[in-house]
């Protein structure tokens, strides 16, 4: 996920945009390692289908499905939260820069 640049200012002075960035990096690992947990299912899945469903196959794609979506979930959630954060911070300053004359629309 590319960063886009703050344009509210200094990310590094503002303690609540230090924080969604930290947030959003924390999002991106997590749904990296929710897809992946999720793509480990799929290759046991393959592995039990060809093997005739071994019970301990079985649990390990029962158990990634299950961890995979305790990961996903919130971490999807979290990265739209950041996102929206950010459109609304570059929204705010876009109107604040066009009430000051700064910019024409």
């Amino acid at each position: 996920m590319a960063q886009t640049p703050d344009p509210l200012g200094d990310p590094s002075t503002d303690p609540v945009l230090v924080r969604r960035r930290q947030l959003a990096r924390w999002a991106e690992l997590g749904q990296r390692l929710g897809y992946l947990l999720f793509g480990v299912a799929i290759v046991l899945f393959v592995v039990a289908t060809i093997t005739e469903l071994p019970g301990a196959i079985v649990a390990a794609i029962i158990a990634s499905m299950t961890l995979g979506s305790v990961v996903l979930a919130p971490s999807i959630v979290v990265g739209y939260g950041v996102r929206a954060a950010d459109r609304e911070d570059r929204e705010r300053a876009t109107a604040t820069r066009r009430q000051q004359g700064n910019v024409s629309p």
